[in-house]
């Protein structure tokens, strides 16, 4: 395919980013790199990984790596002091985002309920 313009161009590399990290997502492959950090072995950290798991987050992010998205700990350590933390890091869960890390939105995700994306923000957060 031949892109005709900057514009077309950046969105065949957004939609082939997302496309990547939801072919990982289902291949298996983000399973071997999720190991939770060194000294953060807690029910939460455990609890908060494999709902990250299950929902297939690591198709776009990682714990302590960037991959489509940032790493788990940079949103952390980006977002850990605001006082709505949490509830900011629901909202761009549920709806979505765009231009906070870069060219590549986040996608909402609509499938994960105010009560799921409330336990990955505390344990993103729970990272920093």
């Amino acid at each position: 395919m031949r892109l005709t313009s900057k514009a077309q161009a950046s969105a065949w590399g957004v939609r082939g980013a997302i496309v990547l990290g939801l072919i990982l997502a289902a291949a298996g492959s983000a399973q071997a790199q999720v190991a939770p950090p060194a000294g953060q072995g807690s029910a939460l950290t455990v609890d908060g990984l494999a709902l990250a798991k299950a929902k297939t987050c690591l198709g776009c992010h990682l714990v302590d790596e960037k991959r489509v998205g940032p790493a788990y700990v940079q949103i952390a350590r980006r977002y850990g002091d605001l006082e709505q933390a949490a509830q900011y890091l629901v909202n761009s869960i549920r709806l979505g985002g765009k231009g906070r890390w870069g060219v590549v939105p986040m996608p909402a995700q609509p499938q994960v309920t105010e009560s799921e994306a409330r336990q990955l923000a505390q344990w993103i957060l729970s990272l920093k």
